[in-house]
């Protein structure tokens, strides 16, 4: 994983992250919205927990970071394309053309790859995004506020161009890194709509229950 911050203390930030192995509840919950064995980019992937996840789950992942040797256990599987590159280095975006039925962005900001990250989901595709937000410099790092997004920054990122399913934004006690963090899924469907009134058809705001 690129670090969520780019100050001093990224490299123990990023030690701290990478002791974490479970998936995140948030895109567990909502992974299953992504269409059946649609390809998934997890973004700034860590040491691969949801990149792991989603390849149980049957899905093909492409798994971007810098520093990719802690997913050198998936280099032989067929679902894995593991990609080294540092997303910050001012290049091209590394998927020109392609688009994605899912996009992880977890613990990871940089906004400038935010465009490119919109263009990269695919009509009916799914965006499952969590970081840290203003305020948990109270908490820990990251403390940067360019490193921080700000209150319904990402409701306003896919404002008009996407359906939003969940938004949270807030202190979270419990789990491996409390803090500030600001979450959100969305799908990329309200020009697909059949209703009469143009509204997107609905989605399951807890797709992970199985139905009774």
């Amino acid at each position: 994983m690129q670090n969520a911050t780019n100050d001093s203390s990224g490299d123990s930030l990023r030690a701290r992250h990478l002791r974490i192995t479970e998936p995140s509840p948030w895109v567990r919950r909502f992974a299953p919205l992504i269409t059946r064995g649609g390809t998934v980019l997890d973004m700034a992937c860590g040491g691969g927990r949801h990149a792991r996840h989603l390849l149980a789950q049957g899905h093909p992942v492409v798994a971007v970071d810098k520093d990719i040797d802690p997913l050198a256990d998936l280099a032989d599987d067929p679902g894995a394309e593991i990609i080294r590159h540092d997303l910050e280095d001012g290049g091209p975006w590394p998927f020109p053309g392609r688009t994605f039925a899912g996009i992880i962005v977890v613990n990871y900001l940089y906004r400038p790859l935010f465009s490119d990250l919109l263009n990269s989901v695919a009509p009916g595709g799914v965006l499952i995004y969590e970081t840290f937000a203003r305020g948990n410099e109270v908490f820990s790092r990251p403390r940067n506020p360019d490193h921080l997004l700000k209150s319904g920054e990402l409701l306003d990122l896919v404002h008009g161009r996407m359906q939003v399913i969940a938004y949270e934004h807030g202190i979270v006690e419990k789990g491996p890194i409390p803090g500030v963090i600001q979450r959100l899924c969305a799908v990329n469907d309200r020009d697909a709509s059949q209703r009469e009134d143009g509204e997107p058809e609905p989605h399951k705001v807890h797709p992970d229950t199985p139905s009774s």
